[in-house]
């Protein structure tokens, strides 16, 4: 059995750490924190452990030159490995061109230090049918650079970089988007791995897709650790980690400077058998730079259950922390426990609104139905924020408010407005300091509970 050291979670087996056994039972995951960290533990060094074989791509023919496209190669030593019962495929310092590839189960990917697998420039070789890539109807056209579907037990790790090239899609997407406002070209993601278990991403750094960087889509027990994500603030649509319909993921000790959502939990459709298609997911100790912040949704229609945020740092991100959804494409949004957060000029610190994209000055309640976007049982505690716009707002539907939200030791300082809350019910402030520029600190329309004006 091989060990898994985890020195930012500071717990001991079978124990609730302090801060979240003062938190009251409907504000608990589903299951317990330690547990699901332990047996994604044990599962991931089982699989180190019984996995020695070990195969290197340049065995294969592998160049890693920067020009030769080494595809043939790299998918042949997969597949070896795959038809070995699994173990590791080796990629040594080098850069190699390549396009899409086929992951396995059972099997370790290990970029090297010096080690960059890189997309090739050309798109046609992302597109799964022949043709023009700026007509495809969607993301779904294309192949992603890595991906995987119905695998166990599969690892990328190592000190490398997994290249997208999204320099060659970027300006394409920028220009139509300046045709039509809010409009997304469709790309390639960079890792798409869908209904997998076991999944293990560590140490590695993805760069530059040209959209979304790894989306784990319905994935049972995914570690993220000790991971940087980067594309520039510029590159739209450029996600760092999506978790879709996905349960039990954990984000640990990763870095994120991207131009868009750092991380956005996704549940667009119902999962048959789970009340809620995401639910126990953990982000403990990151960082965020650039991008939109930490975000559930916008799609949120399988519902969303048990999210634990501690410990993390946002350094000039559009958004903290964020839930975004709106009529038609939401659910049950619940049993989220964000603490330990310090932000320093991001735009807004909270926001939590069941409108997208924007907040209107005025509405009127329409008929509720299941895709009516519902948010409870919020606690915010422990969190200080520099904002060079407005405080945050915390908007529900007259047909549907918010409900159960705490605000516990929160501090922001905003160079604009304050704290909005309207459509709220049962919200509890305790030791909340707003200071704005203008206005009063907190912007109170339809909404009770304790500690507002």
């Amino acid at each position: 059995m091989v060990s898994i050291h985890l020195p930012s979670l500071n717990m001991k087996p079978g124990t609730l750490p302090p801060s979240l056994r003062t938190i009251p039972p409907h504000f608990r995951p589903s299951a317990p924190w330690p547990v699901l960290l332990m047996a994604l533990t044990l599962a991931c060094a089982a699989f180190a452990g019984d996995n020695q074989r070990e195969w290197n791509v340049r065995d294969f023919g592998a160049k890693g030159d920067g020009r030769t496209v080494d595809t043939r190669a790299i998918q042949e030593a997969l597949d070896a490995c795959s038809r070995a019962g699994g173990g590791t495929v080796r990629i040594p310092p080098g850069t190699y061109l390549t396009q899409p590839l086929r992951l396995h189960s059972n099997l370790t990917l290990l970029l090297e230090a010096g080690a960059v697998l890189q997309a090739t420039r050309e798109p046609r070789d992302f597109m799964k049918e022949p043709g023009d890539w700026l007509q495809a109807r969607s993301s779904s056209d294309f192949l992603p650079l890595l991906s995987g579907s119905r695998l166990t037990n599969v690892t990328i790790t190592g000190a490398g970089v997994v290249d997208g090239a999204g320099e060659v899609w970027w300006p394409a997407a920028e220009e139509a988007r300046r045709k039509r406002p809010g409009y997304t070209l469709p790309r390639p993601r960079m890792i798409i791995l869908s209904r997998c278990r076991n999944v293990r991403l560590s140490g590695v750094t993805l760069r530059n897709s040209p959209t979304f960087h790894f989306v784990p889509t319905d994935c049972e027990d995914v570690w993220i650790e000790n991971v940087k994500v980067l594309a520039p603030d510029h590159a739209a649509n450029t996600d760092g980690i999506d978790p879709s319909r996905s349960r039990r993921v954990v984000i640990t000790n990763c870095v994120f400077d991207v131009g868009d959502d750092n991380i956005a939990i996704k549940s667009g459709s119902l999962v048959p058998d789970h009340p809620f298609a995401c639910e126990d997911l953990t982000v403990v100790h990151c960082r965020f730079f650039h991008g939109h912040g930490l975000s559930i949704g916008s799609e949120t229609v399988g519902g969303v259950r048990s999210l634990r945020v501690r410990g993390c740092v946002f350094e000039g991100t559009e958004n903290g922390i964020r839930i975004k959804s709106y009529r038609g494409r939401g659910g049950i949004v619940q049993d989220l426990v964000y603490e330990d957060i310090r932000m320093n000029n991001v735009e807004r610190a909270i926001t939590f609104t069941a409108y997208y994209p924007r907040i209107p000055a005025e509405d009127e309640p329409r008929p509720f139905t299941p895709e009516t976007p519902r948010y409870r049982n919020i606690v915010v505690r422990n969190l200080t924020a520099t904002c060079y716009e407005n405080a945050g707002v915390i908007v529900g539907l007259p047909e549907a408010p918010i409900e159960n939200v705490q605000l516990q030791n929160v501090e922001i300082t905003a160079e604009r407005t304050g704290l909005e809350l309207r459509h709220v019910r049962n919200a509890h402030l305790e030791n909340v300091v707003i200071r704005p520029k203008r206005g009063d600190p907190l912007i109170v329309r339809d909404a009770t509970g304790t500690g507002l004006p």
